[in-house]
């Protein structure tokens, strides 16, 4: 059973997330909170496999949690699409991905298992306005540091897409330890340690 940990100040949002997610068979809300202050005693106490975040909340929000806190569980943020730099903030502060708050049960119940398996949940919507929000703000383009080469660049957006290194394998028609090699090697050309943050320089970079 996966367990999650569901906070948001909104008592009809948990309410219906619960909800839908008892209609799943592997997936139990086993712990919630209305604020980030309350999120981290609620942490302590429970153990969980996956963390549902509200991004804006009363009192601590979910960026500064996440970005406050040492050791939460792997986190899907909580939001809607108008709030591009608390979203951006929370990429940077390590979130594995984003869902909307009227997402379908498919969808959420698939986002967490992904989450879970060590996914991300990098939607292409969620990239071309990540992109156009750096445009914007006058983010770097495309550096010469960013030297990935076609299948890595290949991946790099595949990655994006929340696909997972199996996924990413039987889309570009080879094996899942080639896929590994090419993440390995994405991670260290582009200096970050995760597949998130990859993700997120890629996007800086323009190179997806």
């Amino acid at each position: 059973m996966i367990r999650v940990a569901l906070v948001d100040d909104q008592t009809l949002v948990r309410s219906g997330i619960r909800g839908l997610l008892d209609l799943t068979d592997d997936i139990r809300v086993v712990a919630e909170a209305a604020d980030g202050i309350d999120a981290g005693r609620v942490l302590a106490q429970t153990a969980v496999d996956v963390l549902l975040l509200d991004v804006r909340m009363p009192g601590r929000g979910g960026v500064e949690l996440l970005r406050e806190s040492e050791s939460l569980p792997p986190t899907i943020m909580l939001t809607t699409f108008d709030d591009d730099d608390a979203l951006f903030d929370a990429m940077r502060a390590g979130a594995r991905g984003f869902l909307l708050k009227d997402i379908s049960l498919e969808r959420l119940a698939d986002g967490i298992r992904a989450v879970v398996a060590g996914e991300t949940l990098f939607r292409p919507a969620l990239t071309e306005r990540t992109r156009a929000s750096f445009r914007r703000n006058g983010e770097p383009a495309a550096a010469s540091l960013a030297t990935l080469t076609g299948r890595e660049t290949e991946v790099l957006a595949l990655m994006a897409g929340g696909l997972s290194n199996a996924e990413i394998a039987a889309s570009l028609g080879c094996g899942e330890g080639t896929v590994k090699n090419h993440v390995s090697s994405i991670l260290a050309k582009l200096g970050v340690r995760d597949r998130v943050r990859a993700v997120l320089r890629g996007i800086e970079l323009e190179l997806i």
